[in-house]
């Protein structure tokens, strides 16, 4: 890669992952080395880039006018990498997947697994987050795909996946641990742990179209932490059928009276102009 792309790449980095420890370990440079580089395009340039600070750094009035422009390059960079490297096959080559936990638990080691065998020298990037965080990553071109709630944006290309069913939590001792299905108005009888972070979840949604306003002890969008205090007794939630698969903790889930469910769905901003890499990616979801 020519020397002056590096250095783009690196601004770049810093800049998406607010650090340069963390843009160090994605280019696989030393933190000393990111930052030199970055030192040596604000010398040539003759402009501060970047603040840096205990938190980490951030753009500079400056460095915000250029940084739309270096990501640009980068991207472009990567797309004719990746057009290079279709026209020999795929012998190398990176995808990079938004994703969140129960995905991440239950689905991409079998479809990478599959996707493995047929072509060894891929490599993944793998970025977790909440919705709202993947949909943004997938417009910015932070990731190629992205494991979603449907529905998403219109502008996306969107697969169907699945449809997950959401279930009610309880500790093995509670009163309705033996009951066929779960009243969705005795989840105002005690404390309750939602899964939930930024923007309303499809758990919130179930919640306001019954009208029940369940007395929230506790809310993260960290489904195991939830898992958890449901053992112990402090509460009961809702959570996916997907992440309740193969869970240590001992708990009962059971289907809700009023059925309810997430739709799960890939999704990229346009098929067409995927890399190859990406295209060939999707033919491997029915492994999950």
């Amino acid at each position: 890669m020519d020397m002056n792309l590096q250095k783009y790449m690196a601004f770049v980095k810093t800049v998406d992952y607010g650090s340069f420890t963390k843009a160090s370990e994605v280019l696989n440079y030393s933190q000393s080395g990111i930052s030199r580089m970055i030192n040596d395009l604000e010398k040539e340039w003759n402009i501060v880039l970047l603040e840096r600070g205990r938190a980490g750094v951030r753009l500079t009035s400056d460095g915000l006018r250029l940084y739309n422009c270096a990501k640009n390059l980068c991207r472009e960079y990567e797309n004719l990498r990746m057009e290079a490297e279709s026209l020999r096959g795929l012998d190398s080559g990176i995808i990079r997947i938004g994703t969140f936990s129960s995905v991440a638990t239950h689905w991409l080691p079998n479809i990478i697994k599959e996707f493995q065998k047929d072509y060894p020298n891929i490599d993944y990037e793998l970025l977790m987050g909440d919705y709202t965080e993947i949909e943004k990553w997938i417009s910015e071109g932070r990731v190629d795909c992205g494991f979603l709630c449907l529905p998403v944006r219109s502008d996306f290309e969107v697969i169907f996946l699945e449809k997950d069913d959401l279930l009610a939590v309880l500790p093995p001792d509670h009163k309705y641990a033996d009951c066929d299905k779960f009243p969705v108005s005795a989840l105002c009888e005690e404390p309750f742990m939602l899964l939930e972070k930024g923007t309303r979840s499809e758990i919130s949604e179930l919640l306001e179209k019954n009208n029940i306003k369940p007395d929230v002890h506790f809310t993260t969008w960290d489904d195991y932490a939830i898992m958890s205090m449901v053992e112990s007794g402090l509460g009961i939630s809702i959570l996916p059928r997907l992440i309740l698969k193969r869970v240590p903790y001992n708990i009962v889930a059971k289907e809700l009276d009023v059925p309810a469910c997430r739709n799960i769905g890939l999704a990229l901003r346009n098929r067409k102009n995927a890399s190859l890499a990406t295209k060939r990616f999707l033919d491997y979801l029915r492994y999950r």
